[in-house]
């Protein structure tokens, strides 16, 4: 049996990823019916780069579905000294998953390719699928459907877009981008010509060409978080906030309207988002985050069911 693997969002089908969300969706609502759904279950969790959401949300959800979690820093391993492909088919006899957080996707698709048990991609610089689970789930949380459903992206295009965009043209869910700068290493072409021939997906230059026809708002930060205290970064950091500021998330760019409001965090407030949205009554930006949990444990068992 040929081992699945959730590297962009892209391997999954309209059918597994609403089953995926929809499970997500029971699974949040009735927990106790799967404390025993990954019995002794081993996930393997490998970071290359800092955590909050994904170490937090991956530990507690297997744990609390009767599996077990181990943590794996890459710097402090034998995968920063050895070809990825040998420890790869080390690790796959000690776990039953591996969740990776890479800096490179090219590192990933390695470890994909020698691994002999699911891998999943916990973000890298062209893709982060675990969070567009999340964010997906949360759409289907609040609006009940996908049909008629408008996603606005504003920010910098990065690997969140593209796993998003991934995602809603999967779904058929309306999505308009408002991306002035495009990180390079992100930028997958096939996607994009996939995504606009699709209809589903637009891209517009203004915020005010994007917010009437808005049901969520959706930004995330402009400076790779690897890069945010990083002193030689400071030049590209100044010139990413002088273009990004006009559209920030605010009151003045809402123009009065009210969509939900959504980042996948972390949040640096007075940048990419106003923060007095943050906590207001239209942001679902909280559901978001902790939806990483509910979702990452339908995804585990999607991923063992496979694999059994």
């Amino acid at each position: 049996m040929q081992v699945k693997h959730l590297l962009t969002l892209k391997e999954l089908d309209q059918d597994a990823l609403q089953s995926i969300i929809l499970k997500g969706i029971e699974i949040k609502r009735n927990p106790h019916l799967y404390t025993h759904a990954c019995d002794r279950k081993g996930l393997l969790m490998l970071f290359q780069k800092t955590s909050t959401r994904t170490n937090l949300s991956f530990q507690s959800g297997i744990q609390q579905m009767g599996g077990y979690a181990v943590t794996l820093d890459w710097n402090q391993s034998n995968f920063s000294i050895s070809p990825i492909q040998y420890e790869a088919r080390y690790v796959s006899r000690n776990c039953e998953a591996v969740m990776a957080r890479l800096k490179k996707h090219e590192d990933l698709l390695e470890l994909a390719k020698y691994a002999e048990v699911p891998i999943i991609n916990g973000c890298c610089d062209r893709y982060h699928p675990c969070q567009a689970l999340a964010d997906l789930m949360t759409i289907y949380e609040v609006a009940g459907t996908f049909s008629g459903i408008t996603v606005t992206y504003v920010g910098i295009h990065n690997n969140v877009a593209n796993s998003l965009v991934a995602g809603c043209i999967t779904l058929g869910i309306k999505l308009i981008l408002v991306t002035p700068i495009i990180n390079e290493t992100s930028w997958d072409e096939q996607l994009m010509q996939d995504a606009y021939r699709s209809g589903y997906v637009e891209s517009v230059n203004h915020i005010s060409d994007a917010i009437p026809r808005t049901d969520f708002v959706y930004t995330d930060t402009w400076v790779d978080m690897e890069f945010v205290q990083e002193g030689r970064y400071e030049d590209e950091k100044k010139r990413r906030v002088e273009i990004m500021m006009p559209y920030q998330i605010n009151k003045d760019n809402l123009r009065g309207y009210s969509p939900y409001i959504m980042h996948d965090m972390p949040i640096h407030p007075g940048y990419e988002i106003e923060a007095e949205l943050v906590e207001s009554e239209r942001s679902i930006i909280y559901q978001q985050a902790e939806n990483r949990m509910h979702v990452q444990k339908a995804l585990l068992m999607y991923l063992f069911q496979s694999t059994a």
